[in-house]
């Protein structure tokens, strides 16, 4: 065959994804209308956390945890804190949990409006970042930054701050929050309820690409809660299991490209999805009045199989956060005592997962006879997602063959995005060199 004739070969290499907590690059290989290799490999080192929490004393795993992660904190101590609460027996009082779920809403309302406003729809409205988009549309921006701060200010009264919080702890809180300084508070979770469903509102507007996948979607399930930090584990394959049995249906490998673990389905290897698509689907009945009237005003309809509608799934999810937290500072008329509840070290072993804003985050510790912590696992939810990213890149390029490498680059970036993989604020998103199977000595773009 003529070499004139043969397919062309297209390697499409983003060298630094620096929107992801991390550093993670995605390599593509094109030859004519196949597309032979899609990889999102994340290449940092391994930050070990697992290993360097063995040895350590009960009381220290939720501060260490919470490092893992700068946006969402908050869910890396509420799974640890549940997990080992479970080894020792500890029941936490009906009071801690309602006050430990008000914390939660903090961090998805600070981490869902940090998503949409300034990493996601500039994608959607044609900017290079929420900077940008500001200058057009400076008042949702603005709207989106100050629900932000709310969020940020619930998890600093109820954490002691904001990034970080310091105030949380294995049987409940070092300190309860003051009454007074919640019910300060109910005028701007108000205002943020309404901004919320502005948010929703706005982001339904967008124009998005047609991309229904089947995706088997996989959260917490509770019957009587939205889930934040509770529930059984939950798929739309037919799965309902206690959290215990976790590991019996799910498993991580391995991949030679990545750093990160794999996570998929057992038996079979399938790929799952987590997160708010997956959490709306599943638990659309438990979402409280003004949120469920707020999705079914967005113009979705079940199923939702298209991740590109993921920043309307999260800005329902805002407004359920919004109300719920309402709707505890309501009822917290009095200062919790104790803010904590006593337990004895023992040997035992625990697991639980929560709800963290990007999906199902999964924990199990060992505490051993020292009593130290002998083991543990983490199961992050971008880890849990990775697999099924490169699914939905691979399918989604089939769209995008006939665009130059820069217009795939960039559409391959908005569909990374659609997870909200452990993003932060970086400016520029892709570092782009394409090679086209050219003569070496000819010039390559970038």
């Amino acid at each position: 065959m003529n070499a004139d004739s043969q397919p062309e070969e297209r390697t499409i290499e983003v060298k630094a994804i620096s929107r992801v907590e991390g550093e993670g690059k995605l390599y593509v290989k094109l030859q004519g209308e196949s597309i032979e290799q899609v990889q999102l490999s994340i290449y940092e080192p391994p930050r070990f956390f697992e290993s360097f929490l063995r040895g350590r004393q009960v009381h220290e795993v939720p501060d260490i945890t919470a490092r893992i992660c700068g946006i969402c904190p908050v869910a890396y101590q509420m799974s640890s804190c549940h997990a080992l609460e479970k080894a020792l027996g500890i029941a936490i009082s009906p009071e801690i949990r309602l006050l430990r779920r008000l914390l939660y809403c903090g961090e998805w309302i600070e981490s869902h409006c940090l998503h949409i406003y300034l990493l996601h729809a500039p994608d959607f409205l044609g900017y290079e970042s929420g900077i940008s988009m500001a200058v057009d549309h400076r008042e949702a921006v603005e709207r989106g930054l100050a629900m932000k701060k709310i969020g940020n200010q619930l998890v600093e009264i109820l954490g002691g701050r904001a990034v970080h919080p310091i105030n949380v702890t294995v049987g409940g809180f070092y300190r309860a929050p003051s009454v007074r300084d919640l019910k300060a508070l109910l005028p701007r979770l108000e205002w943020g309820l309404e901004a919320a469903l502005e948010t929703v509102r706005w982001v339904s507007r967008f124009e998005f690409p047609d991309f229904p996948v089947p995706y088997e979607l996989v959260s917490l399930k509770h019957p009587d809660e939205y889930p934040l930090s509770d529930g059984n584990v939950f798929s739309s394959a037919g799965l309902d299991v206690p959290v215990e049995e976790y590991e019996t249906h799910f498993q991580e490998t391995q991949l030679p490209h990545s750093t990160a673990l794999y996570s998929a389905r057992t038996p079979g290897d399938a790929f799952y999805l987590a997160g708010p698509l997956a959490r709306l689907n599943n638990c659309y009945e438990q979402l409280l009045p003004t949120s469920k009237r707020a999705l079914e005003e967005s113009g979705l309809r079940f199923p939702l199989t298209n991740n590109f509608h993921s920043i309307v799934a999260r800005a329902v999810e805002v407004v359920f956060a919004f109300e719920e937290a309402i709707r505890i500072v309501h009822s917290y008329q009095a200062e919790l005592t104790p803010s904590r509840i006593p337990y004895e070290i023992r040997q035992g072993e625990g697991c639980h997962a929560t709800e963290a804003p990007r999906g199902l985050l999964y924990h199990r510790y060992r505490i051993g006879e020292d009593p130290l912590i002998a083991e543990a696992k983490i199961v992050p939810p971008t880890a849990q997602n990775q697999g099924q990213i490169e699914a939905d890149l691979r399918e989604y390029l089939r769209q995008l063959l006939s665009l130059d490498d820069a217009a795939i680059a960039q559409k391959s970036e908005h569909m990374i995005r659609n997870y909200d993989p452990c993003i932060s604020c970086a400016t520029h998103f892709l570092q782009l060199t394409v090679d086209r199977g050219q003569d070496p000595a000819s010039p390559k773009s970038e």
